[in-house]
C-alpha cells in the first residue's frame, strides 16, 4: 500500500481517515495490538498512535507495517520511545 491505496482500503472496510491539525508533537508512539481496540487521540497530550493489530485485517505483514510506522515517525522528527499495549 501506499497512502492513498491505504487510506482507499481503510475506506472500503468500513473505516474514516482523521488529519491531524497543528503541528507534530508527539510525545509517545502507542504501538497498539488489542484487535479491534482503537485509542482515541488527545488533543492536549498528543500521542503518535499505531493499530498494529489492523494490519493483519489488511494481510500486510505486521513487522513491516510497524517498522514503516517506526519510520514515519522518525522523519517526522517525532518521538524516540514507544509504549507497546497488549491488553
Amino acid at each position: 500500500f501506499d497512502a492513498d491505496q491505504g487510506a482507499q482500503a481503510v475506506k472500503e472496510a468500513g473505516g474514516f481517515i482523521e488529519m491531524h491539525h497543528g503541528s507534530h508533537e508527539e510525545k509517545v508512539v502507542l504501538i497498539n495490538l488489542v484487535e479491534n481496540k482503537t485509542l482515541e487521540p488527545q488533543e492536549d497530550d498528543q500521542r503518535f498512535i499505531v493499530d498494529g493489530w489492523a494490519a493483519g485485517k489488511f494481510d500486510l505483514d505486521v513487522p513491516n507495517f510497524l517498522v514503516a510506522a517506526a519510520a514515519t515517525v522518525e522523519m517526522l522528527g517525532g518521538p524516540k520511545k514507544a509504549k507497546i499495549i497488549v491488553a
